[in-house]
């Protein structure tokens, strides 16, 4: 499943590499704490990544594909308040799933990376 042609393009890199030994979309559910309810709720990161390294390891990763600017705190600017609160809520949202993710992988020895249109050269 994708949901964007940013993961697409990630999907074909990982079927041509030949240090991916294994891959799939949404396949994992870690539970989080939504800040706008306070509720839980259930995120499905992109992708598992089960790679080669470059010293012969196996690493497992999860991948999240994002926009660059959704990566980062959004600036007031001259948008209008509601595109503003829009995307507070969207970062915010966005920033409780990682930590999620991040304490989900640091408790399997995984690691978790977000990538942007810098990383895929769009």
């Amino acid at each position: 499943i994708y949901r964007s042609l940013w993961e697409k393009k990630f999907m074909l890199w990982c079927d041509r590499n030949a240090n991916v030994l294994e891959w799939g979309s949404e396949e994992i559910i870690i539970p989080y704490r939504s800040p706008l309810d306070n509720r839980v709720h259930r995120y499905y990161p992109d992708f598992y990544v089960k790679a080669r390294t470059k010293s012969g390891l196996l690493a497992r990763s999860i991948v999240e594909v994002k926009p660059y600017a959704q990566t980062k705190p959004p600036r007031r600017g001259k948008k209008k308040p509601r595109t503003f609160l829009s995307e507070v809520k969207t970062y915010n949202v966005n920033a409780a799933k990682w930590k999620a993710a991040r304490a989900y992988c640091a408790d399997r020895r995984m690691s978790f990376l977000i990538i942007t249109e810098h990383q895929l050269g769009v």
